[in-house]
């Protein structure tokens, strides 16, 4: 049974690496543009990259862990809103 924990620790811990270099990115597009997607989307990646790493440190998974998944859909909401945002501002 432990192996498995270990398992999924290092995919927790490969996936939050995955969203810092992606939040990165995005926070790096945007100082150069200044376009508010680039923004939006660094901001739901460092919330995707907290979410995994609240999963990760989480020692009990039986408990109250809807709140995980809250922030992950606060992340995807984000993304849905900077698309949006993006294509309202093209057609003005």
């Amino acid at each position: 049974m432990m192996a498995t924990h270990d398992v999924t620790l290092f995919i927790s811990g490969m996936l939050a690496a995955g969203y810092a270099v992606a939040a990165l990115y995005f926070l790096k597009f945007w100082r150069r543009s200044g376009d508010r997607l680039f923004a939006f989307f660094a901001a739901s990646f460092v919330l995707l990259l907290l979410q995994r790493i609240a999963l990760a440190l989480a020692t009990d998974m039986i408990g109250d862990n809807m709140w995980y998944y809250v922030i992950r859909l606060t992340a995807f909401a984000l993304i849905i809103v900077a698309i949006v945002d993006k294509n309202r501002a093209t057609k003005n």
